[in-house]
């Protein structure tokens, strides 16, 4: 059922687990998070960037395929369909859309600015029972066009966000988009836990899930993280084993080429990395 992500990140937070955000690109993409988050019993978020959404021709086409997909598979389990780094003009696309929950990431404005645009994509999104996460620091690394430092975010500045009536929070504190590099200094909780304390409560995002350790992943949920963002992961899978479908010639054999063949390992290999993390997450049987 599609639903915002307001109540099952409460209830993440309050029962030590985490919900997946998986960003989906196309059919097969969301269709293998919706059937795995359904047969793991799990709460999921479908995560959409500007970029994907553009690709898929628009947000209104979007979320017509995601509501119209729920529908046909009986998906039983909580969905929300979340648009992920959303500009000011783009949560307010997706809130007309038909999105049930959007970010929108001030964080590249001081924190004034920051507060002003959020507080108003809260009260528009509110009026319509929409989910908001925002952000304060920011993400390292580059993804879909949105690029980050990787600046760690001060506690009283999320404070100052949180007070806003946001539901959930991304905090940077040294996670990456995309493979995170071998010099990596691994995430920094105790500004997590500073950060924890002066929301006083509020679910946290852990954006860059791709190559965290699974002790990084777990001690983040002890300390407030009810997200957790992964992309990369799926894209890696996704392109593996499509391509050692085709590198072992199978296209050329038969029908191989026939689209729903030739996607349908890159399919499988998704479903494979979404209950990967869906377990790591604890959120299995949550739904």
């Amino acid at each position: 059922m599609l639903v915002n992500a307001r109540d099952m990140l409460i209830k993440a937070k309050k029962e030590g687990y985490a919900v997946g955000q998986f960003n989906i690109n196309n059919l097969e993409w969301t269709k293998a998070v919706l059937l795995t988050a359904q047969e793991c019993n799990s709460p999921v978020i479908l995560g959409v960037s500007e970029g994907a959404g553009k690709y898929m021709t628009g947000f209104k086409t979007v979320a017509a395929m995601v509501k119209a997909m729920v529908e046909e598979l009986n998906i039983t389990v909580p969905v929300a369909l979340h648009l992920d780094h959303g500009t000011y003009e783009g949560a307010q696309k997706c809130i007309e859309a038909g999105f049930t929950s959007v970010m929108f990431d001030g964080s590249h404005y001081g924190i004034e600015e920051n507060v002003e645009k959020t507080k108003e994509i809260v009260a528009l999104a509110h009026s319509k029972g929409i989910s908001v996460e925002a952000e304060v620091g920011s993400i390292g690394g580059e993804e879909d066009g949105v690029t980050g430092k990787g600046e760690v975010a001060d506690a009283q500045e999320c404070a100052m966000i949180a007070a806003l009536g946001i539901d959930f929070l991304a905090a940077g504190i040294g996670n990456i988009h995309g493979k995170y590099p071998a010099n990596w200094q691994g995430l920094d909780f105790e500004a997590l836990e500073k950060i924890m304390n002066a929301t006083e409560g509020m679910p946290l995002v852990l954006h860059g899930g791709t190559g965290i350790p699974a002790d990084m992943i777990k001690k983040s949920i002890s300390l407030g993280v009810a997200k957790i963002n992964v992309n990369t992961e799926c894209q890696l899978s996704f392109a593996a084993a499509t391509r050692e479908y085709i590198e072992a010639g199978k296209d050329q054999q038969g029908k191989g080429y026939d689209p729903r063949k030739l996607l349908a390992p890159g399919f499988e290999a998704i479903k494979a990395t979404v209950k990967e993390k869906m377990e790591l997450f604890g959120s299995v049987g949550k739904a």
